[in-house]
């Protein structure tokens, strides 16, 4: 397994609704001890971590993670853990094995976001379980009693609080810190490389199938890294929520000057977006017409929702202008 060590996070202040959570010492081992030190002196400390639905102490740090949503996967990959299990993510975490250099066979998949696999998760006999509230709310007591869970309470443009959310838990604030640093420094390159983006109104745009198109705003996780980066948005399509729901009528709203756009991840998206591309309102849109339009991985753009997802992003924001 990939491990970074980083110091203790700072301990917060406890606050009052205070859930318990039961962590079995011989589970947790030491990150980077080194020789002649005590084996249990990296394991010693507890931090109470104050997340959406409480507190939760956390132990020493955390070797057997389990994560049950894409966020968090993103988050403890770019911490250099691999976790142990994870739910079915639509190939980010092939993505993510491909950027860190670890074999997606290593992780056990543990059902699908919407329906972890309870049994699974308790079988790997996790040390701490890393979600979102958004996501499972209603299962926080029963992911408790198989190990200390933490869970960020909200999805898209807060990415960097959760990723911070998710470092304290495992006790690598340091690193997270430094992740995101690098992180800021490699938007100012990327906005260097476009030239003026504050001039330049993009457009994010992703085929669901049955006539739905979703396009992408300054709420979502994506739109937080092209803002970042400092690109604006048509007025239709401007929006602090997380995107603009749209159909082949409405499509006349993109009047960007550069359209990202990718066909989703079924084959009815793929098929509509493949057939609207072929008719005169998509060839008048200006990006189109002016040929600033690109396809983008779905997996890349959509699922990472954490800084290495962020970093595929630049990655690709950087080669597209390049090519400009």
């Amino acid at each position: 397994m990939l491990r970074r060590c980083a110091l203790p996070a700072r301990v917060p202040a406890v606050v009052p609704a205070v859930v318990p959570a039961v962590v079995l010492a011989l589970g947790l081992t030491a990150c980077g001890t080194e020789v002649g030190e005590s084996p249990g002196a990296a394991t010693a400390q507890t931090r109470s971590v104050v997340h959406a639905l409480g507190t939760t102490e956390v132990t020493g740090t955390p070797e057997r993670v389990v994560v049950l949503d894409s966020g968090e996967l993103d988050a403890v990959a770019s911490l250099g853990v691999v976790p142990v299990g994870t739910v079915e993510t639509e190939g980010l975490l092939e993505e993510l094995a491909g950027a860190h250099g670890f074999d997606a066979d290593d992780v056990a998949v543990v059902g699908s976001i919407t329906e972890p696999d309870l049994e699974a998760v308790a079988a790997l006999q996790p040390d701490l379980i890393l979600t979102n509230a958004v996501r499972h709310a209603a299962l926080y007591e029963q992911l408790s009693g198989l190990a200390p869970t933490v869970m960020s309470a909200d999805l898209g443009a807060v990415w960097q609080g959760n990723f911070r959310l998710s470092a304290e838990a495992m006790g690598m604030t340091d690193e997270a810190g430094r992740i995101l640093a690098d992180y800021e420094q490699r938007v100012g390159e990327i906005a260097a490389a476009w030239g003026d983006p504050a001039t330049t109104e993009v457009s994010v745009l992703r085929f669901m199938g049955g006539g739905q198109i979703r396009a992408y705003a300054r709420g979502s996780f994506i739109g937080s890294v092209l803002e970042d980066v400092g690109f604006t948005w048509p007025a239709a399509l401007d929006t602090t929520e997380n995107r603009v729901e749209l159909g082949p009528e409405t499509l006349d709203q993109v009047t960007a000057d550069v359209v990202f756009w990718s066909p989703g991840f079924t084959d009815e998206g793929s098929g509509e977006a493949a057939s609207l591309q072929t008719g005169g309102l998509w060839s008048s849109l200006p990006a189109v017409a002016s040929g600033d339009v690109h396809e983008v991985d779905d997996a890349r753009w959509f699922l990472g929702l954490g800084p290495s997802g962020a970093d595929l992003v630049l990655d690709d924001l950087t080669g597209i202008a390049a090519a400009r």
